[in-house]
Formats: structure tokens, C-alpha cells, sequence
């Protein structure tokens, strides 16, 4: 609950100038990782994810400020959004409690809902959060760039803005792909962190606005409050656990299924 009150009350002082440049920036590094991750991209993919949600709140925060752009209430649309994130949130706690205390009992025995399905329909769970994901972060990116664009008064303005932004960027993507082949997956994210934030502030030191710094300050506090709870999951998507879980339970499906033919 806290984390929650926290990540929504930072979200809501974030300016839309730069949740934008947060968005663009981790859509950036997501396609460039992918791009380059080979047989490594179901766990880039999972670290991905787990990385993505102080990113994921900044996406929604920007499309809802572009897709209700000169509203008079403009501000219930994100009362709206964080009762939604907090309906969502009590439902998957919920979930996740059952499955820690009953879903080896009832998978086995068969008679729970709940768990048959994430037995016989959990490998669909992570194409689905993905597919999501690349929804809501696209309507993001446009409503992203639009924002940005709008603080400039001409192309030339505009250009000086993002020729550097695009090349310090690109070259951050550059060194955080070979720094998390040296690192562990967790300290590896928090340098990561540290340095992207790092260099979105000193460009904003350069061609910003005061209140932009201070936004991004902010923002460390944001991505602090996402990733140091989550340091076991990331470190997790970063073995092969989960693959061979995946294994596991598709062997002890087909051994069911045997045994069901037999009888």
C-alpha cells in the first residue's frame, strides 16, 4: 500500500515533459535490446517486464494528458487510472497468495479453477502481458513525441532538442548492453538506472528547464521504489528457474495426460 500511495503520488508530480523523455527513453532501450539480445531475448524480455513499471506508470500518465488535453477535469482521468491500478493490484496480490499457499495442493488434486487454469493456460501469460505492453507503450510514444514537440516554437528549436537526446541515448543503450553482460542482473539495472536518469539530467541541465531537473530528481525516487522491492524477481528472470519450471510443468501435464489415457 505504501509503495502504491508513493509511486502514484510521484507519478502525479512528474511533469508530462518528462515522463515523456522517460517513456521514449525506455521504449528506446527496449528495441535496441531486443534487437541485439539473440538467444538471450526470453530472458531480456523477463527483466523487461519486471523493469517496466515505473515506465508503464509514465506512459499512462502521457497518453492520458494528450487524449484529454484541454479538459476542464483533466485530473480525474488519472483518479480514474489509479483506481483502475489499484483494483488491479489487490486482484493479483489476492492471487498470488492463493498460488503460494494452495496451488501445489490444488493442481494436483484438480478441483480448484483458479489453479487448473493457470496449470493448463499460464505458458499464454507472458505473450499476453507483452502484447500489453507494446500497446500501451506505442499510444505512448505518440503522445510522448507530441508533447515534447509542442514546447518548441519552431524546427530549429526542436532539432536541438533531439539530436542530442537521440545521441546520448543511443550511446547510453551502447554501454548499459555491456555492462549487464559483466554485472549481476540487479546491480546491473540499479547502474543502469542511475545512469540513464544521470544523462536525461545533465541534457536537461543543457537545453531544459529548471523544473525539469527537479522532475527528473524525482523520478530516481520513482524507479527506486519500482526496482529495490523487486531485486528476487529480477534476479530470478535472469536464471533458468523459470525456464525449467516451464519444463516441469508441461512434463507433469503430458505424465497426466498419459496416466488419464491409461485408465
Amino acid at each position: 500500500m505504501l509503495q502504491f500511495f508513493l509511486v502514484t503520488g510521484i507519478l502525479a508530480i512528474v511533469g508530462s515533459r518528462v515522463a515523456s523523455l522517460v517513456v521514449l527513453e525506455f521504449c528506446l532501450r527496449a528495441v535496441s535490446g531486443l534487437l541485439t539480445a539473440g538467444p538471450e531475448t526470453r530472458k531480456f524480455l523477463l527483466q523487461l517486464l519486471v523493469q517496466s513499471q515505473f515506465s508503464l506508470g509514465c506512459a499512462i500518465s502521457c497518453s492520458l494528458h494528450f487524449l484529454h488535453e484541454g479538459a476542464s477535469q483533466r485530473w480525474l482521468s488519472l483518479l480514474l487510472a489509479a483506481a483502475l491500478s489499484w483494483y488491479l493490484a489487490k486482484k493479483a496480490a489476492a492471487l498470488l497468495h492463493h498460488v503460494i499457499a494452495l496451488y501445489k495442493l490444488h493442481s494436483s488434486q484438480r478441483y480448484c479453477g483458479i489453479c487448473i487454469s493457470l496449470l493448463t493456460s499460464g505458458c499464454y501469460l507472458l505473450p499476453m502481458l507483452s502484447r500489453t505492453m507494446v500497446i500501451a507503450f506505442f499510444v505512448a510514444v505518440l503522445a510522448s513525441v507530441s508533447i515534447i514537440n509542442q514546447q518548441f516554437l519552431s524546427a530549429t528549436e526542436a532539432l536541438r532538442f533531439w539530436t542530442p537526446l537521440t545521441i546520448c541515448y543511443t550511446l547510453l543503450v551502447v554501454y548499459m548492453q555491456e555492462e549487464q553482460h559483466r554485472l549481476p542482473s540487479s546491480q546491473a539495472v540499479l547502474n543502469a538506472v542511475v545512469v540513464r536518469l544521470g544523462g536525461l539530467m545533465v541534457l536537461m541541465l543543457t537545453v531544459g528547464r529548471w523544473a525539469d531537473v527537479f522532475h527528473i530528481l524525482i523520478c530516481f525516487l520513482g524507479e527506486a521504489s519500482c526496482l529495490i522491492p523487486n531485486m528476487d524477481l529480477l534476479d530470478a528472470a535472469s536464471s533458468q528457474d523459470e525456464e525449467d519450471f516451464t519444463m516441469y510443468a508441461r512434463r507433469d501435464r503430458r505424465q497426466t495426460k498419459e496416466k488419464q489415457h491409461q485408465r
